[in-house]
C-alpha cells in the first residue's frame, strides 16, 4: 500500500504545483523517483517530526496541499501537539501519511507498534481517518482524500486484504459489504481484513453465512452500514489491528449506543489494553493475539453456541 500512495500522488503532483510532501528522513528507495522529478514539491526534514508537522502546518496555510510522510508511531503520536494545536485547529489541509500501522513493524518492538493511533486522532475535530485495506483502495482514496480540504491521517499498513477489486464500491466515508450473509456480521478496518474474509470462507463451509464488511473510514463513520448490520444479522465481530479502547469497537459501540440499537452481540477482536512485550513479524504477532482467521472463527463460534 505503501507504493500503491506513491504512485497516485505522483501521479497527481504532475499536475498540481500545490502538492507538498515532507518526509522525516524516511523512504528511500520508496520516494527517490518522487523526489527527482518534483524537487520543488520535496522536502526531507530528518528526523523531526514535531518540526515538519508545524512547517506543513505553515505551508497549508499558504495554500499548499501538504503530505506528511513516516513511520506511523511517530507521525501521529511524537507530534501529536502540533497535529492538535496546529493542523487540526486552523484546519489546514495536511494530509498525515503513516506506513506501517499496527503491527507491521513487529521486529522493532513496541516502540514502533501503532495500535492506538486510530483512537487518540479520531478525538481530534476536523480531521478525517482513513485506513485502507488494499492496494488498490488505497489508490482511489487517495484521490478522492487529495480533493477533499482539511487534515487527514492516512494510516497503511504493509497488509494486503487480497479481496476482489471493485473500484465502483469504494467511497471515502463509506464501508463496504465484502461478502453477503445474515448469521451474524464481521467488521474490520485495514488490511486485516484478509483474516475477515478468511474466516467467513472457513464459516460458510460450516454453514454459516457471514456478512463481511471493510471500514475504510473511521471518521467520518458510516453509521448507516453498521446499524444495519445490527438489524439484519445474528450479532457483529469487529476485527482491528488496534487497541480494544476508542478504536474501530469504540467507534461501532458508540454508534450502536447513539442509535438505541442492539444487535444479538457484539464482540470485538484487537490488542488489550497493555504494552506488547514480544516481538516479531506481523503475522507472529497477529497470531499471538488471536488477530487470524482461526480467532475468528472461535469467537463467531462460540458466539453462535450461546445465543441458541
Amino acid at each position: 500500500m505503501r507504493d500503491a500512495f506513491i504512485e497516485e500522488l505522483d501521479k497527481l503532483a504532475s499536475n498540481d504545483p500545490s502538492i507538498m510532501l515532507l518526509t522525516g528522513d524516511l523512504g528511500f528507495g520508496v520516494l527517490t523517483d518522487y523526489a527527482e522529478k518534483y524537487p520543488d514539491q520535496y522536502i526531507n526534514i530528518g528526523v523531526a517530526e514535531q518540526n515538519m508537522s508545524g512547517l506543513a502546518c505553515g505551508l497549508a496555510l499558504e495554500g499548499y496541499k501538504v503530505y506528511t510522510y513516516s513511520i506511523a508511531n511517530f507521525t501521529t503520536l511524537r507530534c501529536l501537539e502540533q497535529i492538535r494545536n496546529d493542523i487540526c485547529y486552523h484546519d489546514a489541509d495536511v494530509t498525515i501519511v503513516s506506513v506501517g500501522a499496527g503491527f507491521s513493524y513487529g521486529q522493532l518492538g513496541v516502540s514502533h507498534f501503532a495500535t492506538e493511533d486510530l483512537a487518540i486522532l479520531r478525538a481530534l475535530p476536523n480531521i478525517s481517518v482513513i485506513a485502507p485495506s488494499d492496494p488498490w483502495e488505497a489508490k482511489i482514496l487517495v484521490n478522492q482524500m487529495h480533493k477533499k480540504h482539511g487534515p487527514k491521517y492516512l494510516r497503511i499498513d504493509k497488509g494486503s486484504a487480497g479481496s476482489i477489486e471493485n473500484s465502483e464500491e469504494v467511497f471515502l466515508g463509506k464501508g463496504r459489504v465484502v461478502m453477503e450473509g445474515s448469521d451474524l456480521t464481521l467488521i474490520s478496518v485495514g488490511a486485516i481484513l484478509k483474516e475477515s474474509i478468511k474466516a467467513a470462507e472457513l464459516l460458510l463451509k460450516r454453514g454459516i453465512r457471514t456478512r463481511v464488511i471493510s471500514l475504510n473510514t473511521i471518521k467520518p463513520l458510516d453509521e448507516d452500514i453498521i446499524i444495519k448490520a445490527a438489524y439484519e444479522t445474528g450479532g457483529i465481530i469487529s476485527i482491528e489491528e488496534h487497541s480494544l479502547l476508542g478504536g474501530l469497537s469504540g467507534s461501532i459501540a458508540e454508534t450502536l449506543f447513539r442509535s438505541s440499537v442492539m444487535p444479538k452481540f457484539f464482540k470485538s477482536l484487537g490488542i488489550p489494553d497493555e504494552y506488547p512485550t514480544i516481538v516479531g513479524d506481523q503475522n507472529y504477532l497477529r497470531d499471538f493475539y488471536n488477530l487470524n482467521a482461526d480467532g475468528i472463527l472461535k469467537l463467531a463460534q462460540s458466539c453462535l453456541e450461546e445465543r441458541k
